[in-house]
């Protein structure tokens, strides 16, 4: 029997949505209308969490972020977030998705994402003395608090790359993660329970881990000289040139352009070795593949970014992770507002009917 499952669900349609518009053919991305573009640089991240959220610059996370630690101390930030966020629910009293209205379930979610950036920043910095919380309160952004609070100040270099990677990948559509979050919203569980589920769908690297990748690739061309020949030998061995493509965009992902522009201006090693590759890659793929165009996606320049502000490859989930509260917020909400349960279907293709003697 032939299945009728669309596996991957890839262009299937589930939901309607306010929050975020990937324009494939215009190589764009808004956050309730407004460009990506616009936002990444120039408002910080703790705003941009407030337009996603609650359709407001003004009415963003709270500062100071809260003074929260990780209940476990795996070495692993994105773990310690996850098996943390749950615990806060009944430390904080949390009421559930289905008990609660939409505007008490954004300051819920404001408090959580809030405290993400602390979880994060407590787990990075391990057995370290703890930074006093009013050295903490000096910073005046998220990403500058953030900065404080695991490494005991802030360059301002590192909070600009931080808080541009932050906006950039703070909501991107119904990928992985965020399906989950609304999965877990649609049952009317808490909030903290939402976010958490969504952050153990980073686990894999295929969705938030992926610039750690590219950075063993610019080392490559920078030791060999011959961006060109680096590219050709790689595609001759059937591998992949980590950070170009996407399932979504058919041209250049809008964020790459956000992120090149940053690490331009803050002064990146990598810009020239970045680039010369980029120039190669774009050029052998649209040869190799003239049906299907193979842009630069985030990946690429989030990596150069992420170096720039010291960020270890290990950790990009974490930091995908506090990024995506926003988006994943947002989702939560707009699933509440459904009154639905998420129940897809699947269509049998085992064996037919048998008696047990059989087998």
């Amino acid at each position: 029997m032939n299945s009728t499952a669309n596996l991957g669900l890839e262009g299937v349609v589930a939901f309607e949505t306010e929050i975020a518009e990937p324009d494939k053919e215009g190589s764009a991305l808004r956050y309730r209308g407004v460009d990506v573009e616009e936002l990444a640089g120039h408002v910080p991240f703790e705003r941009v969490w407030g337009l996603i959220v609650n359709e407001s610059l003004e009415r963003g996370l709270p500062l100071p972020t809260p003074d929260v630690a990780p209940v476990t101390r795996s070495g692993d930030a994105r773990v310690d977030l996850q098996a943390t966020l749950p615990t806060l629910a009944p430390a904080w009293g949390l009421k559930q998705l289905v008990d609660i209205d939409a505007d008490h379930a954004r300051v819920d979610l404001a408090r959580l994402s809030s405290a993400a950036l602390s979880i994060v920043a407590k787990s990075l910095r391990g057995e370290q003395p703890i930074v006093p919380e009013r050295d903490v309160a000096e910073g005046r952004t998220a990403a500058e608090q953030f900065l404080i609070r695991w490494r005991g100040d802030a360059d301002p270099r590192h909070a600009k790359a931080i808080d541009v990677y932050w906006v950039s990948a703070a909501e991107h559509g119904m990928n992985a993660s965020t399906f989950t979050a609304r999965i877990a919203a649609s049952t009317g569980a808490d909030c903290a329970a939402c976010l958490a589920a969504a952050v153990g769908s980073l686990s894999g690297p295929l969705h938030g881990g992926a610039p750690a990748r590219v950075l063993p690739m610019l080392d490559a061309v920078a030791a060999s000289g011959n961006p060109e020949s680096y590219v050709h030998d790689l595609l001759s061995r059937g591998e992949r040139i980590m950070g170009f493509g996407h399932r979504v965009y058919r041209a250049e992902d809008p964020r790459a352009r956000v992120l090149r522009r940053t690490a331009q201006e803050l002064g990146s090693p990598r810009v020239e070795v970045a680039e010369a590759l980029e120039k190669a890659a774009i050029e052998a793929l649209r040869e190799k593949h003239p049906e299907r165009p193979l842009e630069t996606n985030v990946e690429f320049w989030g990596a150069v970014v992420l170096e720039l502000a010291e960020i270890p490859a290990a950790i990009t989930p974490a930091l995908f992770a506090c990024a995506r509260t926003a988006g994943w917020s947002a989702h939560i909400v707009e699933q509440k507002l459904t009154g639905r349960l998420i129940r897809p279907s699947a269509h049998y293709v085992g064996p037919p009917e048998r008696a047990l003697s059989s087998l």
